[in-house]
């Protein structure tokens, strides 16, 4: 199959404004994304830019750019807009703000999908604090046995900022990383927000919703998004060097 890689980027955030050019160590955040995805190996790394100062240091970073209309309402649909003219079949939504993901987590995405719509990557915690935090997005997902010495895959069945599923044991982190069969990614972006994405602020809402299948696969690591200064200061101590 063949597979682009898009990371979405544009200069507009509420809590951390032009985080894509912020500085980590000498480089810009974006320039860590770029890096992740071409260490996966699995296709082109295209950034789907929302400004021409991100398009420049992406290039400067060994991606393609796109200009992407900044206006468009979320980075799905960047990243559809930006794979008009690219020859793929697989398309890989790799959110611009997680400067710590280890790059072998797009792989895992990827062997998630099989015959799915859409893939995406949970992480357990026990930690009253995720559970309780509306932040810490979780996934509910049935995980049939896994074969052995084969990766755990299951199915997607709701995402909620709420402390679920209930009773003992632990809950899923969801990892903000998508994989898209195109012909779903074309579908998903042309439907409205749906009633749950609306009410939790969580678009894979949507494709449930529209019957859409979610495979899940479980991560051993856990990549934080930065989205505040203090995210920012705490990607900057983790990727110091050693």
């Amino acid at each position: 199959m063949r597979v682009a890689v898009v990371i979405p980027a544009r200069m507009a955030s509420t809590r951390l404004p032009g985080k894509p050019l912020a500085d980590i160590h000498g480089r810009p955040m974006i320039a860590w994304m770029v890096e992740a995805g071409l260490k996966a190996g699995v296709g082109p790394v295209i950034v789907a830019a929302g400004e021409a100062e991100i398009a420049e240091a992406a290039q400067a970073a060994g991606a393609r750019a796109a200009l992407t209309d900044p206006g468009l309402p979320s980075g799905t649909d960047r990243v559809a807009a930006a794979i008009a003219d690219v020859d793929a079949d697989v398309i890989v939504n790799l959110q611009g703000d997680m400067p710590t993901i280890d790059p072998g987590l797009i792989g895992l995405a990827l062997n998630a999908l099989g015959q799915a719509d859409i893939a995406t990557l949970v992480c357990p915690s026990e930690r009253d604090e995720d559970r309780a935090n509306p932040n810490v997005v979780k996934a509910v997902v049935s995980f049939p046995d896994a074969p052995p010495g084969g990766a755990k895959v299951g199915r997607a069945l709701y995402f909620t900022r709420a402390g679920a599923p209930y009773g003992e044991g632990p809950i899923l982190r969801h990892v903000g990383l998508y994989v898209y069969a195109r012909a779903a990614l074309a579908r998903f972006v042309a439907a409205p927000p749906s009633p749950l994405e609306r009410r939790e602020s969580l678009e894979q809402l949507r494709a449930l919703e529209m019957g859409m299948t979610i495979a899940v696969g479980l991560a051993d690591s856990f990549p934080k998004g930065v989205d505040s200064p203090a995210d920012l200061e705490a990607a900057r101590a983790a990727l110091a060097p050693r």
